[in-house]
């Protein structure tokens, strides 16, 4: 019986090992083949193409370059608020903490017009600048800017820097802060000498995350900086759609991968270094005492609400009195097709189709996810080496996900370029390491004397799996399923490579209604990107209530 039970299992682990590999390595041999092989013999023109222009050259550079200054921008305002966050404890502190992980779950679409709203040359700042000087031109001139592009990535990064640095800080207290204190060190001693020093392995592990999450940036780049300031991904997506050079692209996509898994392992030291213990920052936060105190704390608070939730408010604001009194027009019009030529459904159609695919994605994404995470929790070779093998799409953009789609699946019998179920299929690899890390920690809390004690008395592991195990991860499976619906619900980079005109979702649907002129189409984009807001702000709030681990674990 055990052996039956043992080989059973065994079969039940290969499922999510072949959906990882006919849906995600499959297509990323493709694209290796199409790069070095683009007529079935070794040809290198189009790499040979790659390193000899100094357009794709400069494409690199500014790729680099712009990850790099959004990494040092976040981590620049992250670090001093890590440690107000970590030293003090202040009213709503827990509250705000976890609110400022709202940005993570929200879609780049929603975020690039919120942003646009507030900041655009027709946007609420300026608009409140002309009003109070008489102005008849744009003071605030950021649209289609590098620096546009850096602060969305702060905003949408500031809360991986601030979450790390402060649990770390947390962890390590500030006994060696106090001591040099005492010998009578001053605040610019003790910034150089005692606190960059400790948290050092924090502030590296969220700079690699960081840098890694910006030079992936798709969504934020293509709508607030397009082929002007192109980085790879967005130069990879003109060349697959709008030029169809599908070897080039090919090779694009090549290099973007290599950089990726270069990054990771450089993050995956940093991780090992980052040792945190398991003390309570509860025991050595204090309250502010000092006016210097007081007014660090009111600073961050400032600033945090400033950079995370003025833009999302003023989204919301600008859906309702576009017109300077209240008008509901867009939502009204959600079920009116636009005049964008690229539309071919209404927008109430593709909030269905949304809804429709990130259902059926996290439903394939929760049963893979609990598979492998118990897999995973297996002592033995099969954990050391299925871990890393889950978490490789958080590698792999979703752009050169959808583009390995395109190439790999147009041929019987996994002819799916044309089908809706590539959308869902996209998006379950996506979610798929979400899952995986919100249930793992469940899992691995479950004392090993639980299992014995029921194996003493008589319960059989289906037994055990069904009284004792489900109940005990139950709080990780909601939370990971909530991740896998609201990753699909703002998954833009894929869908806009693989979805058909009929099967378009919410984020590639406000993507051409920004580009489609006209005050009605502006209004059904607001209206959808309110709408999106609110839905992943909702599983945002699941998933900080029921949540195992902090967001460190992703």
């Amino acid at each position: 019986m055990t052996r039956g039970i043992r080989r059973a299992a065994s079969l039940l682990y290969l499922i999510p090992l072949v959906f990882l590999g006919i849906f995600f390595l499959y297509p990323l041999l493709a694209l290796f083949d199409l790069s070095l092989r683009p007529d079935g013999i070794l040809d290198l023109s189009a790499f040979i193409r790659l390193f000899s222009s100094d357009y794709y050259i400069g494409v690199l550079i500014f790729t680099v370059y712009q990850a790099l200054v959004s990494t040092v921008a976040t981590i620049a305002l992250a670090l001093p608020c890590a440690f107000v966050f970590a030293r003090f404890r202040f009213p709503g502190k827990s509250l705000l903490l976890s609110l400022a992980t709202l940005p993570f779950v929200l879609p780049t679409v929603v975020v690039a017009l919120a942003f646009a709203v507030v900041l655009g040359d027709a946007g609420l700042l300026n608009d409140l600048l002309r009003a109070l000087f008489s102005l008849d031109y744009s003071p605030i001139q950021l649209e289609r800017t590098l620096t546009l592009i850096i602060i969305v990535h702060v905003f949408y990064n500031f809360a991986i820097a601030l979450r790390i640095m402060t649990s770390y800080w947390s962890s390590i207290g500030f006994a060696a802060e106090e001591a040099a204190r005492t010998l009578g060190a001053n605040e610019l001693s003790l910034w150089r000498d005692i606190r960059l020093p400790l948290i050092r392995p924090a502030l590296l592990s969220a700079a690699v995350l960081i840098f890694i999450f910006c030079f992936t940036s798709f969504g934020v780049v293509l709508i607030l900086g397009g082929i002007r300031f192109a980085t790879l991904e967005v130069e990879i997506y003109y060349q697959a759609v709008s030029i169809f050079n599908l070897p080039l692209a090919a090779a694009l996509s090549l290099v973007q991968i290599l950089s990726m898994l270069f990054m990771l392992v450089i993050y995956t030291n940093t991780q090992r270094r980052l040792q945190v213990s398991l003390a309570s920052g509860a025991a050595i936060a204090r309250r502010p005492r000092t006016l210097g105190q007081r007014s660090a704390v009111f600073a961050c608070v400032l600033l945090i609400g400033a950079l995370l939730f003025t833009p999302l408010l003023a989204l919301l604001w600008r859906s309702l009195f576009l017109t300077g009194q209240l008008d509901l027009s867009g939502y009204l019009g959600l079920s009116q097709r636009s005049r964008a030529s690229l539309l071919f459904i209404t927008p109430l159609e593709a909030v269905f189709n949304s809804l429709r695919y990130a259902l059926l994605s996290m439903t394939i994404a929760l049963a893979l996810g609990l598979i492998a995470s118990h897999m995973i929790n297996r002592r033995g070779p099969w954990s050391r080496l299925s871990d890393p093998l889950f978490m490789l799409p958080l590698a792999t953009s979703a752009v050169t996900l959808g583009f390995g789609f395109i190439i790999a699946l147009d041929e019987p019998p996994l002819n799916l370029r044309s089908s809706w179920l590539i959308i869902p299929i996209s998006h379950t690899l996506v979610a798929l390491p979400f899952v995986i890390r919100s249930v793992l920690p469940s899992l691995r809390a479950i004392p090993p004397t639980i299992g014995e004690a029921a194996r003493v008395l008589g319960a059989t592991p289906y037994v055990k799996l069904w009284t004792i195990d489900a109940p005990l991860v139950s709080r990780g499976i909601v939370v990971g399923a909530t991740f896998a619906f609201t990753v699909s619900m703002g998954e833009f980079g894929a869908s806009l490579f693989v979805a058909q005109r009929e099967s378009v979702t919410i984020p590639v649907v406000i993507y051409r209604l920004i580009g489609d002129p006209g005050l009605a189409s502006y209004r059904q984009a607001l209206a959808m990107s309110v709408i999106l807001m609110l839905v992943c702000a909702g599983g945002f709030l699941i998933i900080e209530r029921l949540r195992v681990a902090g967001i460190a674990e992703f």
